[in-house]
Formats: C-alpha cells, sequence, structure tokens
C-alpha cells in the first residue's frame, strides 16, 4: 500500500473532517495504493493519518455507500473487489450520460466554460509529456466534470456523479497502459476541437467511444490479471 499523507492542521474548518479522510482514502483506492480485496487496517490508518478512530469510520461508512468499500460484519472493512460484468454495464450506462452531456453542453456552454476546459486540457497534456499519470488523471477528471456541468442539466450531474465515483478506478486503470494513455490523449485532442466548434454530433460521438475504448482497454487488463 503506499503511503497515506498525514492529514494537515491547516484543515478546512468548513469540511468535516471524515469527509476529507474519505476524499483521501477514495484517491488512494482509485489510484490502486488500496488494492481490490484490501482489508482496511484501522490503527494502521489512523497512524498514518494522524487522526482518531471516529473520522476513519465515518469516512469508511460514507466509502461503503459509493460501494469502494465493502463492510464486514464484526470483522472491518475492505475495498470492494471490481466485478467484470458489472464495470462493463456501469461503463455502457457512463458512456451513454458523457455523450448526451457533450450534445447538450454544445448548447449551453459559454465562452468561458470553453477556455477554461482548453486550459485543463493543455495542463493534461503537459502532466502526459511528464508522465505523470496522478496529475494527468486529475486534470482529465476535471475537463469531464467540467463537460457535465455545462450541460446544465441537473438530474444528469446529479446521476453522473452518484456512478462516478467506482468509474474513476477504471479510468485510472485504463492508462495504466501507455499505449491506451497516449490514444486517450488524442481522443481528448478530437474532444477539445469538437467543443470548441459546438458540434454536438460530432462530441457526442466522441465522447461514447473515449468511454467505450477505456472499456474494452479495462476488459483485457481484468482478464489478463484474472489469468495471472
Amino acid at each position: 500500500m503506499g503511503s497515506l499523507e498525514v492529514l494537515k492542521s491547516a484543515r478546512s474548518e468548513r469540511r468535516p473532517l471524515h469527509e476529507e479522510v474519505g476524499d483521501q482514502l477514495r484517491d488512494h483506492i482509485v489510484r490502486g495504493e488500496l488494492a481490490p480485496g484490501e482489508r482496511l487496517n484501522e490503527r494502521v490508518l489512523c497512524e498514518q493519518l494522524g487522526i482518531s478512530r471516529t473520522p476513519l469510520r465515518e469516512a469508511i461508512k460514507m466509502l461503503a455507500a459509493e460501494n469502494l468499500v465493502e463492510l464486514l460484519p464484526n470483522r472491518g472493512a475492505r475495498v470492494t473487489r471490481l466485478d467484470a460484468g458489472n464495470v462493463a454495464h456501469t461503463l455502457a450506462v457512463m458512456g451513454a450520460l458523457e455523450a448526451l452531456a457533450g450534445e447538450l453542453a454544445c448548447a449551453n456552454a459559454s465562452e468561458a466554460d470553453i477556455s477554461e476546459i482548453r486550459a485543463l486540457h493543455f495542463e493534461m497534456r503537459a502532466h502526459h509529456a511528464r508522465k505523470d499519470l496522478a496529475g494527468y488523471f486529475a486534470c482529465n477528471q476535471q475537463i469531464h466534470d467540467r463537460i457535465i456541468a455545462a450541460s446544465a442539466n441537473p438530474v444528469l450531474a446529479t446521476t453522473y456523479r452518484q456512478m462516478n465515483a467506482n468509474v474513476r478506478r477504471v479510468r485510472y486503470m485504463a492508462n495504466l497502459s501507455q499505449e491506451r494513455w497516449d490514444a486517450a490523449v488524442a481522443e481528448h485532442d478530437e474532444i477539445l476541437a469538437a467543443f470548441s466548434t459546438r458540434d454536438a454530433a460530432r462530441l457526442k460521438r466522441l465522447l461514447a467511444e473515449h468511454l467505450a475504448h477505456k472499456v474494452a482497454s479495462v476488459m483485457a487488463a481484468m482478464k489478463a490479471n484474472a489469468a495471472a
């Protein structure tokens, strides 16, 4: 398991501690530093995060609601294992949501929205050039989130957020292959071009294809891991 940063005293007073702890644990699950099936050792995590068990347990409950963590009766908790069938079904729905969001965003996004996404795209490309997967992934997620927000459809946005916690793990896994990572960057170039010209039909198609390629990559990786 990768090292977990100790939460500093400069914590935001506006957010409950368990939410900040949940954010850290979620990131480590997404990056595979807390592996599928791994038990969460409360004592070790409390020491690494510099917290008591109460906020940790609240954070674990929060992640359990997102299906990132599985609560074990009287035996603590473990990171939820990925199921290939469920992953495929979930990503199919996410692909449809992102395609619809792209279509709506072309009609509803402001020029400032497009400029912000363009800036994030160039920042994402810089992370890719430095082979900084964590930085790249953060920008990548912001781009997808901004497109969802620009759709101006609150029902779509809420549904997307509810599903996205587990999908983030899969997106990260997909880019562990250098070939797939390079292809994803090229796809994002096309996505930005379509969004910039407000070509709704093209953007809808590109976003659906982009996620479909991730599905294929992740399914191949999961199949290889199962065979190993």
